[in-house]
């Protein structure tokens, strides 16, 4: 990878944007990779605008914020109005298909490399389980950047969620079919 891979996730505190930036980071590192994530978020820890930035490169990061994204994911209106100013012509730019009135707000043809609605909300309700939410949007940055293996990724949550797998197992299998869906999702 010759240049850092800027991601920008940004949605309501408690949507699981912090938790998923770190988790890559972490399965950047486990990778021997560098990886730099900034988290940047109100006094409120939810129901105010989550920010993460994440950078992930081979060589040393020089700065830990960017201009530009590389892959923005916007999972709800105010995030979708928040982050304008991170896209150019070369970011992929992904939302939450169920957010609605933002039609005005989204990266018209020619301001973003390509501009994508995703089902997440809608899938991790109806397909598999509403707190899988956040993963299924890590497995849809991972499908859409390529930025780390499938298997580093569900070792990072093996890590970071696997005391609460020993609980309920059932758990670890959810977890991993989301990550695969969000995959799949970016094909």
């Amino acid at each position: 990878m010759a240049k850092a891979v800027k991601i920008c996730l940004a949605g309501e505190g408690g949507q699981g944007v912090q938790s998923v930036a770190e988790i890559i980071a972490a399965a950047a590192n486990a990778e021997g990779r560098e990886a730099l994530y900034i988290p940047n978020f109100g006094v409120e820890q939810r129901g105010g605008v989550s920010i993460a930035y994440l950078q992930i490169a081979d060589q040393p990061i020089g700065a830990p914020k960017f201009d530009k994204a590389d892959i923005l994911v916007a999972l709800s209106d105010r995030a979708v109005r928040r982050c304008k100013q991170y896209v150019d012509e070369n970011t992929v730019y992904v939302y939450d298909a169920s957010i609605e009135g933002v039609a005005d707000d989204l990266p018209k043809e020619g301001e973003a490399k390509k501009v994508l609605a995703i089902p997440a909300l809608e899938i991790s309700k109806n397909e598999l389980h509403p707190r899988v939410f956040n993963i299924l949007i890590m497995g849809a940055v991972i499908g859409a950047t390529g930025v780390i293996p499938v298997e580093a990724a569900k070792a990072a949550i093996e890590k970071k969620l696997g005391y609460k797998f020993e609980q309920n197992p059932e758990l670890r299998e959810l977890n991993f079919k989301a990550i695969d869906r969000g995959i799949e999702l970016m094909k």
